[in-house]
């Protein structure tokens, strides 16, 4: 069997869980010679340097005119695509836009005695750069990245919002993903892929528009770009290999269990499936129950590999342990398939997301529950939230003193500037007696 039970508090599952504590992931140092060389090129000959890659990497007979997708694009692009995909869509757009309209932040003031007025202006940045992967040269179109990356940027209210994304061998991309876009609002989009479509948007090139914020995931090349250019940019995250762990105790069913981890495994050879189990009879079985459905996934040996490598079956003594465990972990995706999930819910302090219940698979939190499916991992769930509205905002400040409250606090002004040798700092508030 692909999986087997490990006692928390043997030696294997000791290691294991050492492993896991520390498993957070840089680039490789080549990767990161390989993307700066990218950064370098695109910043300095812009379209040039993203014809060459793209030719190199995805589309041999590419040329500059194609990066735009075109208008007569997108209106083929329905065309193509399945009237029940686009009833789909429409649902997922909507639960999606309702859960992050709740999210929306609001300018606010406040007032002191002595005519003082302190504040927040919340505003929404200009642009914001979305990045869809390529999905399988193009054949498995991620429109759910469209839709998470790109509707809370609008509820935000980014004037203007590009999509970036690798064509296929034939220069073009997956309908799917234009009519996704289109119908969130987003028609500027251009066919530019991995790390030089991020240094792209970081540094703008006569095509393709510089912007404030990039977001979306990508391979390790996409991450590494992303880390270069924070700072010049904001990003949304530095994500690793997607991740669950399900907390299961003596209720939970070992078929859904096994069915969870595997379709978390199916994602990639790195991804990250785990279970921390109260009870071993249950345990076991949901050993053998991975290794029956296995064979049914279309991406049995990526699924096969991912188990071997990163999964893990561990049996904790109870659930105080098993919860405390998950928090220490804090993996992307949290599953409580435990008697009264929501009891337990209070002593949960780290997870990307979590999902209560038998019937709350982390697929519906993919699509179309609402919340969205971008979130921290490798453990940053300790300190990192999931994408959001608040993403696409900044938030500025505001002061305004009258005369008689400069007065009232020069004294004090003086004391703390003096204090730390800024006389300039004291003067500022002295000359206005």
């Amino acid at each position: 069997m692909v999986l087997q039970p490990v006692n928390t508090v043997s030696p294997a599952g000791r290691a294991v869980i050492a492993a896991l504590r520390d498993r957070f992931q840089s680039a490789s140092d080549d990767c990161r010679r390989e993307v700066n060389e990218i950064i370098d090129q695109v910043s300095k000959r812009g379209d040039a340097a993203l014809v060459e890659y793209t030719r190199k990497f995805d589309a041999p007979e590419f040329h500059a005119e194609q990066l735009p997708v075109t208008k007569t694009e997108l209106r083929k692009a329905y065309n193509l695509v399945d009237a029940r995909l686009r009833t789909t869509l429409e649902l997922a757009i909507k639960r999606i836009h309702d859960f992050h309209e709740r999210e929306k932040e609001q300018s606010w003031m406040l007032t002191r005695d002595g005519g003082v007025i302190t504040g927040r202006l919340v505003n929404p940045v200009d642009t914001a750069g979305l990045y869809v992967p390529g999905g399988q040269g193009g054949s498995t179109p991620l429109v759910s990245s469209v839709l998470m990356n790109g509707i809370p940027a609008g509820i935000a209210g980014v004037r203007r919002r590009v999509m970036l994304t690798p064509p296929n061998a034939e220069g073009r991309v997956n309908p799917a993903l234009l009519v996704a876009a289109r119908e969130i609002g987003i028609e500027e989009i251009y066919k530019v892929g991995s790390a030089w479509a991020v240094a792209a948007m970081a540094y703008g090139t006569v095509t393709v528009p510089a912007v404030d914020v990039i977001v979306g995931p990508g391979n390790q090349y996409v991450t590494e770009a992303k880390r270069q250019v924070s700072g010049r940019v904001r990003i949304d995250m530095l994500a690793g290999p997607s991740e669950v762990l399900v907390v299961a105790d003596h209720s939970a069913d070992p078929q859904y269990v096994a069915a969870d981890l595997l379709a978390q495994a199916e994602h990639d050879p790195q991804a990250l499936a785990l279970c921390i189990c109260t009870d071993r009879q249950v345990a076991e079985k949901i050993a053998i129950a991975v290794a029956k459905q296995l064979p049914q996934l279309a991406r049995q040996e990526i699924a096969a590999r991912s188990l071997k490598d990163r999964g893990a079956l561990l049996v904790a003594a109870d659930l105080n342990e098993a919860i405390e465990l998950a928090n220490q972990l804090a993996a992307e995706h949290l599953e409580l398939m435990v008697v009264d999930p929501f009891a337990w819910l209070p002593k949960i302090r780290h997870a990307g997301a979590i999902f209560l219940g038998q019937y709350t698979p982390e697929s519906v939190g993919d699509y179309l529950a609402g919340p969205n499916h971008v979130l921290p991992t490798m453990g940053t769930a300790r300190f990192s939230s999931a994408l959001g509205v608040d993403t696409f905002v900044k938030k500025t400040s505001l002061v305004s003193y009258s005369r008689e409250a400069i007065l009232s606090d020069q004294a004090d002004i003086e004391r703390l500037a003096h204090l730390e040798g800024l006389d300039g700092h004291a003067r500022a508030a002295t000359i206005r007696r």
